[in-house]
């Protein structure tokens, strides 16, 4: 069922009562994105958008090739930050991955965005354009305000340079977190969330919630012409469900009541494929949340928890895991 009915059953068969109520995730950390030349993708997130660079990293080895599921991985590894937020750009110099698939639509099941803060919708579009940046969106779409939820948001989608989707997102006063309603922002402010599209909200919700500890924060139905003209997906008609952790960006499922046209993620995906995306979250208990995981029956990309380098990236022991939609998070119990 797509309208949230059988929630709790799914939670129940998910784990024991006490295991679904843990809390295993800390944080959302950040956001990863496989791209194909990390200086050109700098060039945009740095020049372009103002993300500032925190650290470059160069990474090879058995524990990331284990991590990752990439056997013979050469990669560079850019840490960003914009306010609060964080994402990683990763380069991967060997094996080369797959492009992007042709004619990705906002619809496709490996379809993922991170949802950057505005102070001021015009101006940030402005800047866009003048970047003349690949529209995703026909251009800045305020949503209506016969929805309660959602009424007075104004949003963009765009791409980067290999295609990945970005939005711009301006938050009216009465809605958005505090923080997004602070005195003279800058006008790019941070990241408010990352949107995966899921085939059912329900897996996901039992996933997310009963697997990793994060608690729904909300839910919208979406559609008419602002959301098909921001999804750029005639017909679109959306469930949005926002999951979050104590800190971090938030979560956003996208389940598509309409059109059900969207691709599901091509077999055999791999980190280095340009279309992968993952979240990056931080636990205090990466064994228990692995034995959660498995008892879920959840897709495991690493064999298991990997002891990784003492090296920039402080991942301390991690592994990578699947969604049902076939999403990977990466979970990690840092060293520091």
């Amino acid at each position: 069922m797509r309208r949230f009915l059988h929630v709790a059953l799914l939670l129940s068969l998910a784990l024991p009562a006490s295991a679904a109520q843990a809390q295993s995730i800390e944080r959302v950390d950040s956001v990863a994105i496989t791209v194909s030349d990390l200086d050109e993708a700098l060039a945009f997130y740095t020049g372009v958008l103002p993300f500032e660079l925190v650290s470059r990293t160069e990474v090879a080895g058995e524990a990331y090739e284990h991590l990752f599921g990439v056997f013979g991985l050469r990669a560079e590894i850019a840490l960003l930050r914009l306010g609060s937020e964080k994402i990683q750009l990763i380069d991967y110099l060997a094996p080369e991955g797959r492009p992007m698939p042709e004619g990705s639509r906002s619809n496709d099941e490996w379809f993922q965005h991170v949802a950057i803060i505005v102070r001021d919708m015009d101006a940030a579009y402005a800047l866009l354009r003048a970047h003349k940046v690949q529209h995703a969106s026909s251009g800045p779409q305020t949503l209506p305000a016969w929805n309660p939820n959602a009424g007075g948001i104004k949003a963009f989608y765009f791409k980067d340079p290999d295609g990945h989707n970005l939005e711009i997102l301006a938050f009216p006063p009465d809605k958005g977190a505090a923080k997004w309603h602070q005195p003279n922002p800058p006008l790019f402010e941070g990241i408010d969330h990352t949107a995966i599209v899921v085939r059912d909200t329900d897996p996901g919700i039992a996933f997310f919630k009963g697997v990793l500890g994060l608690e729904v924060h909300g839910h919208s139905e979406n559609y008419g012409p602002e959301q098909e003209h921001l999804n750029n997906v005639f017909g679109a008609r959306l469930l949005i469900t926002s999951l979050g952790a104590a800190a971090g960006p938030s979560v956003e499922f996208l389940d598509y009541i309409a059109p059900t046209t969207g691709r599901p993620v091509p077999a055999g995906s791999q980190a280095n494929d340009l279309w992968h995306w993952h979240v990056n979250l931080a636990t205090g208990d990466i064994k228990g949340l692995e034995a959660r995981l498995r008892q879920a029956g959840a897709g495991f990309v690493s064999p298991g928890v990997v002891e990784m380098p003492d090296d920039d990236l402080h991942l301390g022991r991690a592994l990578m895991a699947l969604s049902p939609e076939g999403h990977p998070i990466l979970a990690f119990q840092p060293t520091s």
